[in-house]
């Protein structure tokens, strides 16, 4: 393993006889992977993730977005399908061969077809079990149901071959047909899947940990941002500032995105206000408010998770009395939108839980009617998107995409879906990124 201090790359046993530290320079090593037992990291693996979730060290993240890039990278590790095949064919030649051999010898000739088929149902079983695990990437879960396809095949056509020319066997023919028709029928089902729901590979207390020793040894990381701070004690605003107002809010359903695009200085750099729906940051929020109430052009931006919460963020704008009930202004829903994820071919991190499930079939109706039968479907199965799922930079540029596009919106632009009647208007989005 390299010393991020150094360069240098320290064996096992080097690393062993040194207490853990550099060779050359004595810098300690935050992990040792031969003694993790469930998820094995290396210090170059976690430094890269960091670089790569801040942009190089110049965005700002949460520690949550870096919990998905680490869980996403540790989880698309490459299943070779060469590789499964090589392990199918080989224990299917020669292991059973072996064994069956040995058995034929104790137990009479019919052992080698006994062990044979075993061997063939218990690895379908594994592929399948692989293919359908929340635990592993989409692209692993890919490759072992196309594996399935591939070996379901090959048990047709040979057993079939072996059933009816070599042992005549109609019970055998049967067995061979149910065990390489299972195998296919899986592997096609699981392919016909784009929308696979995942768990984390490992706890939050795991990640946690790791991320406490990376600082205790490293010092602490520059652009991971805390937990999001209430301060209720207004700020003092000088009375020329709040003279003028906005062309454009962005309302977040989380204190932790509003603090996300505040310190990575998207107001600045887009000429916009952002709050959160909760109020954050409270020291400015009134403040903010009256300003943007005086400009009745103003533009909203709503960007939120896609799960109940989220979902009914544009409806507590228009209802809610510390927003604008009763407003004619227009509501852009950036996203995340079960549309958008409905019909992106790009892989998102979809979980499931109970919970949300119940929150979905409990929507106001307002919020209901708004969504297609589809939106409902996928709602109510309990799925749901976290926007920490997505980069700090994709964040980003989808939002100012979503402004860009909506400058003209007496143009027909395609990007963007009406929703409402004339005077209650709100556009939706067509694709997050």
């Amino acid at each position: 393993m390299k010393c991020i201090n150094c360069g240098t790359d320290n064996k096992l046993k080097e690393r062993t006889a040194n207490q853990g530290r550099c060779l050359k320079c004595n810098h300690p090593f935050a992990f040792e992977p031969t003694s993790m037992s469930k998820v094995k990291i290396t210090d170059p693996f976690f430094a890269k993730a960091i670089a790569d979730i801040s942009a190089n060290h110049t965005l700002f993240f949460t520690p949550k977005q870096l919990l998905y890039l680490l869980d996403n990278r540790i989880k698309s590790r490459s299943t070779s399908i060469f590789g499964l095949l090589f392990v199918y064919l080989f224990f299917n030649i020669w292991a059973p061969g072996f064994i069956g051999g040995f058995a034929s010898f104790l137990f009479g000739a019919n052992s080698f077809l006994t062990v044979s088929i075993l061997f063939n149902i218990c690895f379908v079983l594994y592929l399948y079990t692989k293919s359908t695990s929340k635990k592993t990437h989409i692209k692993p879960r890919q490759e072992y149901a196309r594996c399935l396809q591939i070996i379901g095949g090959i048990i047709l056509a040979v057993g079939i071959y072996a059933a009816l020319i070599i042992y005549n066997s109609f019970s055998l023919f049967v067995i061979v047909v149910i065990i390489g028709m299972l195998s296919i029928y899986w592997g096609t089902r699981q392919l016909g899947q784009t929308k696979f729901t995942q768990e984390f590979l490992f706890s939050q207390n795991d990640f946690q940990s790791w991320l406490s020793r990376w600082q205790k040894i490293n010092g602490s990381i520059l652009k991971i941002l805390p937990f999001p701070r209430e301060e209720n004690t207004p700020a003092r605003v000088n009375p020329d500032v709040t003279a003028y107002s906005f062309d454009r809010l962005v309302v977040c359903d989380s204190a932790t995105i509003a603090q996300l695009l505040i310190a990575n200085n998207f107001h600045f750099e887009n000429n916009c206000a952002i709050l959160s729906i909760t109020g954050y940051p409270q020291s400015i929020f009134d403040t903010t408010m009256q300003m943007l109430r005086r400009n009745p052009d103003l533009k909203v931006y709503a960007i939120h998770d896609c799960n109940p919460r989220g979902i009914g963020l544009v409806h507590k704008l228009r209802t809610n009395a510390n927003w604008f009930p009763n407003s004619d202004i227009v509501i852009i829903d950036i996203g995340l939108t079960p549309r958008q994820i409905i019909a992106t071919k790009r892989g998102m991190f979809i979980q499931s839980s109970p919970e949300s499930a119940q929150a979905a079939k409990q929507l106001p109706e307002e919020v209901r009617q708004s969504l297609s039968a589809e939106e409902l479907a996928w709602l109510e199965s309990g799925k749901f998107v976290e926007l920490e799922s997505f980069t700090p930079q994709r964040i980003i540029k989808v939002l100012q995409k979503g402004i860009a596009g909506s400058q003209t919106l007496g143009n027909d632009d395609s990007s963007l879906l009406l929703v409402g009647d004339t005077g209650n208007d709100m556009y939706v989005v067509q694709s997050f990124g």
